[in-house]
C-alpha cells in the first residue's frame, strides 16, 4: 500500500514545461506529483505567453526568477544553478514534444512527457537513443495505466487465470468533438491542424491510451501487423475523428481498437475486455474501481479496487483501503511515484525492477499511428508492424 513515505532524503526538483492557465492537463501533472512529496514544483516555463506564463507561476508559489519564457531559457538557467531543476515534465502540444524532450535529455534531465511522444518513428528512436545515452529516466504520459486495477489484470494475465489470450476489444470513442469545436476552442483546434498535429488526431490522441494499456496488461504479447480504416466526418477537418484497427498479434490473438471523438452521446467511452481461452476481463475507465471477471461456466463476478483477495501487486498500488473509491489523480500519482522511484534506482546505478511506460512504449505508440495510417491511406491494406 502507499502510504506517502519519503523515497528520498529531499524531494525531486522538477520543472514543468506548458500546463499552464487553461490547460488540460496541467494541474492533474502538478497535483500528481506532488501527491507524494517525491517532487518540489521549483521552476517552469509555463505559457507560449511569457508574461503570463510568470504570473500564473507566481500564483503556484514558483519563484517568479524561475518563470522562463521558454523551454531553452529554462534549461540554459538552470544548468548553472546549483539547486537547479533535475526532471521536467512536458505538457505541451504534440508538435513540441520532440524537440523538448530532445534538448532535456542532452541537458541530462530525467524526462515526464505527454503522449504522443512526437510525430515520427524516426524521431522517437533518436529520442530511445538519447535515452540510452544519457542515463536518464524517461516517462510517457499514460495516465490510466496507474490505476490499480490494470495492475491486477496484469497479475491475471500472468498467472494464467483467463488462459491463453484470444481477443482485445478496445475503445476510446468519446463525441466531445462531434462538431467542429475547433473553430471556438484553442486546445482542440491545434489538434486537428495537420501542421502541429500530422500525421493523425484521434489514433494519437485517444487510440494509443489503448495501445499502452494492452502492452501493459499483455507485455509478452507483440504486434504483427495491423490494418485500419480512418475517416474525418466533421466538415472540413482535416485530420480523422474516427478509426477502426485491427491487430494480429504474434501469439495468435486478435484486437481491435474503436478511436473516435464523434461518438455523440458518449461522455468518455474508454474500455477494453481482454478474452482468454478459459475466462475474461472487462474494465471501463469511467468505473475504474471495478474489473469485471467472467469464467467460462460460472456466474459473473466483478472485482473490486481495494479488496484483500487481488494480487499483492495490485494491493500495492492501494493508497486508500478497500472501499473507498480512486480515480484519475490516484493513478497519476502512481505514476509519479514510479517516475520518482525510477529516477532514484537509476542514479543509484540500481536496476529499475518493476514496469511502467518508458521510452519504448513511447516508440511502440508512434509507431502505431505511422503504420495506422500508412495502412489507412493505402486502402486498408494489412501492413507489417
Amino acid at each position: 500500500m502507499i502510504n506517502g513515505e519519503k523515497i528520498s532524503e529531499r524531494p525531486i526538483r522538477r520543472a514543468m514545461i506548458g500546463g499552464g492557465r487553461g490547460s488540460q492537463i496541467g494541474y492533474i501533472h502538478r497535483s500528481a506529483a506532488l501527491r507524494d512529496a517525491n517532487f518540489e514544483l521549483v521552476a517552469g516555463a509555463f505559457d507560449i505567453n511569457p508574461e503570463r506564463g510568470k504570473d500564473f507561476g507566481k500564483n503556484l508559489h514558483v519563484d517568479p526568477n524561475r518563470c522562463y519564457s521558454d523551454y531553452k531559457e529554462l534549461i540554459a538557467a538552470e544548468k548553472n544553478l546549483s539547486d537547479g531543476v533535475e526532471a521536467v515534465s512536458i505538457a505541451t502540444p504534440n508538435f513540441t514534444h520532440f524537440e523538448i524532450a530532445k534538448a532535456a535529455l542532452e541537458a541530462g534531465l530525467h524526462v515526464y512527457c505527454e503522449k504522443p511522444l512526437c510525430f515520427t518513428v524516426a524521431e522517437a528512436e533518436e529520442l530511445e537513443k538519447l535515452v540510452e545515452k544519457s542515463g536518464k529516466v524517461m516517462f510517457i504520459s499514460y495516465g490510466y495505466a496507474g490505476h490499480q486495477m490494470i495492475e491486477q489484470a496484469r497479475q491475471m494475465a500472468t498467472n494464467g487465470d483467463l488462459g491463453k489470450i484470444r481477443i482485445i476489444n478496445m475503445q476510446f470513442a468519446h463525441g466531445a468533438h462531434n462538431v467542429a469545436v475547433e473553430k471556438k476552442t484553442g486546445s482542440t483546434a491545434w489538434r486537428v491542424d495537420p501542421k502541429k498535429a500530422d500525421p493523425a488526431y484521434v489514433l494519437g490522441d485517444v487510440g494509443t491510451h489503448m495501445v499502452y494499456l494492452a502492452e501493459a496488461i499483455l507485455p509478452e504479447m507483440k504486434i504483427k501487423r495491423l490494418m485500419c480504416s480512418r475517416q474525418s466526418f466533421v466538415e472540413g477537418r482535416a485530420l480523422e475523428d474516427n478509426a477502426m484497427t485491427i491487430m494480429e498479434y504474434d501469439s495468435g490473438a486478435v484486437a481491435y481498437i474503436w478511436s473516435s471523438c464523434v461518438n455523440a452521446g458518449s461522455e468518455f467511452g474508454a474500455r477494453l475486455r481482454i478474452v482468454g481461452e478459459k475466462a475474461s476481463i472487462a474494465w471501463d475507465v469511467e468505473h475504474p474501481n471495478q474489473l469485471a471477471y467472467e469464467v467460462q461456466g460460472k456466474a459473473p463476478s466483478v472485482l473490486q479496487r481495494g479488496a484483500g483477495y487481488l494480487y499483492e501487486n495490485a494491493r500495492a498500488d492501494d493508497r486508500i483501503g478497500g472501499g473507498h473509491p480512486e480515480g484519475l489523480f490516484e493513478a497519476w500519482s502512481n505514476l509519479y511515484t514510479r517516475f520518482a522511484k525510477a529516477i532514484k534506482l537509476r542514479e543509484a546505478g540500481k536496476p529499475i525492477d518493476f514496469w511502467y511506460p518508458d521510452i519504448k512504449a513511447g516508440v511502440i505508440g508512434v509507431k502505431w499511428v505511422e503504420r495506422c495510417v500508412e495502412s489507412a491511406d493505402n486502402d486498408s491494406k494489412w501492413v507489417e508492424f
